[in-house]
């Protein structure tokens, strides 16, 4: 996944994110193929890049709870 240049992409915090700043990603919807996700708290660290079919499969699963211990 090297190469990918981010630095004009747009971010959006998760819906689950907490209010008081904590416990924070954001994800790129920019991107067709892939997915970057990074810690709020640390906008300029690193990112993970996920296969876009990968992260909507494990969306998916977190919204069935079937990711819950």
């Amino acid at each position: 996944m090297r190469g990918i240049d981010l630095s004009a992409a747009g971010w959006r915090k998760s819906s689950y994110s907490n209010s008081d700043g904590g416990e924070c990603i954001e994800v790129s919807d920019d991107f067709a193929a892939v997915v970057p996700v990074r810690d709020s708290k640390i906008p300029h660290g690193p990112v993970l890049v996920f296969p876009a079919a990968g992260w909507s499969t494990f969306v998916a699963a977190v919204q069935r709870g079937r990711l819950i211990d």
